[in-house]
């Protein structure tokens, strides 16, 4: 059987998110687990002074339940069975490429649980989600400022040399 990241849930061979700590589980987001990543996405977009409409959130908590949506996502769940981090993240194909690329777009941790090896463990989560669908990069942005994670993100990948632009279409 498998998951909507294409993970096998017989136990025997779904990707292992690397070696969280002993107190930490990594599984995909399931329908159960509304309450505890609305405090966490909420938690997310107060991080970086952001908001966005119910509307977004209420589609955007659908589609990463719904197996035939994109995104997709994975959670870090305590010994206590408390969400302590969420990561989200999709697959688009590339110019550069003949397979995808894996586009992880939004990770967070409770700041109580920061230590533990969540955000290493999501972002190994989607490494092995990533292999497991034959995408040749994983990338992400952040904010200049979130140095904490950032010297996470140096252990685990390389820093590009590109800047973002954005154009966003005005609101009518």
């Amino acid at each position: 059987m498998t998951d909507k990241s294409g993970a096998d849930q017989s136990g025997t061979d779904k990707p292992r998110a690397g070696q969280p700590s002993a107190e930490l589980t990594i599984r995909p987001l399931d329908a159960g687990d509304r309450a505890g990543w609305d405090s966490l996405w909420q938690g997310y977009l107060t991080f970086y002074e952001s908001a966005v409409p119910d509307e977004v959130t209420q589609t955007t908590w659908a589609r990463l339940i719904d197996a035939n949506e994109e995104p997709n996502g994975f959670c870090a769940v305590d010994a206590a069975g408390r969400l302590v981090g969420i990561v989200h993240y999709l697959f688009h194909r590339s110019t550069w490429t003949t397979t995808c690329y894996c586009y992880l777009e939004d990770l967070f941790t409770d700041p109580q649980a920061r230590g533990l090896g969540a955000g290493r463990a999501l972002i190994e989560a989607v490494y092995a989600a990533a292999a497991q669908k034959g995408a040749t990069r994983v990338y992400w942005n952040t904010q200049h400022f979130n140095t904490r994670a950032r010297v996470l993100y140096d252990q685990v990948a390389t820093l590009s040399p590109f800047i973002q632009y954005r154009y966003s279409r005005p609101k009518r």
